[in-house]
């Protein structure tokens, strides 16, 4: 795993979790400032994505590929999913997706961080 980019995407999806959290307490939908965060984000899943199965290929390591690879193209699903979601549910109860899944994504990557260094 790409340490740099794993910080760098937590701290960005709980910026995105942080706004959209803003958001739903000032009872607003989400806008183009809300959802380009997480269009940066969806980019650095898909980053994420690639770089992990380019490792994971060149890797001894004892590593489950397919729970991995798994694990990665669920990483990449959540923010597009959310947007689609958001977009189409235009209330606080469509923006509020959005916390979860700027709260889900850092979940995502502690978890393929644990299968990466071997646990299960």
């Amino acid at each position: 795993m790409t340490d740099w980019l794993q910080i760098a995407l937590t701290v960005l999806a709980l910026a995105v979790a942080l706004m959209a959290l803003g958001y739903v307490v000032l009872d607003r939908v989400a806008d183009r400032w809300l959802l380009a965060p997480v269009a940066l984000l969806a980019v650095g899943t898909v980053w994420q994505l690639v770089s992990g199965v380019l490792k994971l290929i060149a890797t001894d390591r004892d590593v489950s590929g397919p729970t991995f690879v798994g694990y990665l193209i669920g990483l990449v699903l959540v923010p597009p999913l959310a947007t689609i979601w958001a977009l189409g549910e235009r209330s606080r109860s469509g923006t509020a997706v959005l916390i979860v899944a700027g709260l889900l994504v850092p979940f995502l990557l502690l978890r393929l961080d644990t299968i990466w260094s071997g646990g299960a």
